[in-house]
C-alpha cells in the first residue's frame, strides 16, 4: 500500500507542475545534444526538472526521489565566466508540493515539516562528513545566475570531501580548459551530462543515498555530429580515483551498474 500511495503522489505532483515536467525534450531540450535526453534511466521514482531560477531555465536534472539524489544533470558549456559561489542552497518546491512555485526556493526559507519527502534538505547534510557535490558545477556555469542555480540540492549528492575538492575539482578544470580550446573556439556547441551511481552503504541521515561513483561525459556538436566526445568515472572515496573513458566505454560501465542499456548522446 505504501508503494502504491508513493507512486500515486508522484503522479499527482507531476500533473500540474511547471518546472517538474513530463517531457524533458519538449520543455528544456536545449540542454541535450540534438535535443535528445539520455536514454535508459527509467524508474517510477525519477522526476524531470527544468532547473529554474528567477523564471529562467539554466540546466536540466533527472532526479531520483527515492534515493534523494540526482541521476544526472545536463547543461551547455560556453566557456569560463569566473562566477562566484553562493553560501546557501535551494530546493525544488514542486517535488513535495503540487502548488509550489516554478522557481527553486532557498531550503532555509521553506516549511520543512511538509517538504523533503521526495528530496534532500540542507539539514540532511549537517555534520554528515560529506560535501554537497555539484553535478552541474559552478565552474562551468555560463552566467552568475546560472552559477547561483547550480546551488540546488537537486543538483547535488553526498561526495567525499577529498574527492570533491581534489581529483574531481581538477577534472572539472581540465575539462573546461580542454573544451574551450578544442570545441568552443572551433564553433562547436558543447553538451555535458554529469551523474552519479547510487551506492549500497548507509544513507546520510537515513535518507540520502551516498553514490559509489560520479561520472561525466561531453559531446562537441557541429553539423549535428559529435565531433569530439569523452567521458570519465571516479570512485566516491577519499582516494577519488578517476578513469578516463570514451563515451561508449562509459555507457558500458553504466549498463553494468544499472542492468540496462544507457545512451548518453543520440
Amino acid at each position: 500500500m505504501n508503494l502504491l500511495l508513493h507512486l500515486l503522489m508522484l503522479s499527482l505532483l507531476s500533473a500540474g507542475s511547471a518546472r517538474v515536467v513530463q517531457d524533458f525534450e519538449k520543455s528544456c531540450g536545449q540542454f541535450f545534444a540534438k535535443g535528445k535526453s539520455p536514454k535508459g534511466f527509467t524508474g517510477a521514482q525519477y522526476r524531470q526538472i527544468c532547473q529554474t531560477l528567477d523564471n529562467a531555465v539554466h540546466f536540466a536534472t533527472l532526479y531520483d526521489t527515492y534515493n534523494k539524489i540526482p541521476v544526472y544533470s545536463a547543461y551547455v558549456f560556453e566557456g569560463l565566466m569566473g562566477c562566484t559561489r553562493l553560501n546557501s542552497w535551494y530546493i525544488e518546491p514542486q517535488l513535495d508540493d503540487n502548488n509550489g512555485g516554478a522557481n527553486m526556493a532557498f531550503s532555509s526559507t521553506v516549511k520543512e515539516n511538509y517538504r523533503g519527502v521526495h528530496q534532500a534538505l540542507d539539514k540532511d547534510y549537517d555534520k554528515s562528513g560529506y560535501d554537497r557535490g555539484h553535478l552541474a558545477p559552478v565552474y562551468h556555469a555560463n552566467s552568475q545566475s546560472c552559477a547561483d542555480a547550480t546551488f540546488t540540492l537537486t543538483n547535488a549528492a553526498p561526495q567525499e570531501p577529498n574527492f570533491n575538492r581534489g581529483t574531481w575539482k581538477a577534472l572539472e578544470g581540465q575539462i573546461a580548459n580542454d573544451l574551450f580550446k578544442t570545441c568552443t573556439k572551433k564553433g562547436c556547441r558543447v553538451y555535458v551530462v554529469t551523474g552519479v551511481v547510487p551506492g549500497n552503504g548507509q544513507p546520510v541521515n537515513n535518507r540520502v543515498n551516498v553514490p559509489s561513483y560520479f561520472w561525466t561525459a561531453f559531446c562537441c556538436l557541429n553539423k549535428n555530429v559529435c565531433q569530439f566526445s569523452e567521458g570519465a568515472i571516479g570512485t566516491n572515496d577519499n582516494n577519488g580515483n578517476i578513469m578516463p573513458l570514451s563515451v561508449a566505454g562509459l555507457q558500458n560501465k553504466l549498463q553494468q551498474f544499472y542492468g540496462k542499456a544507457i545512451t548518453l548522446f543520440q
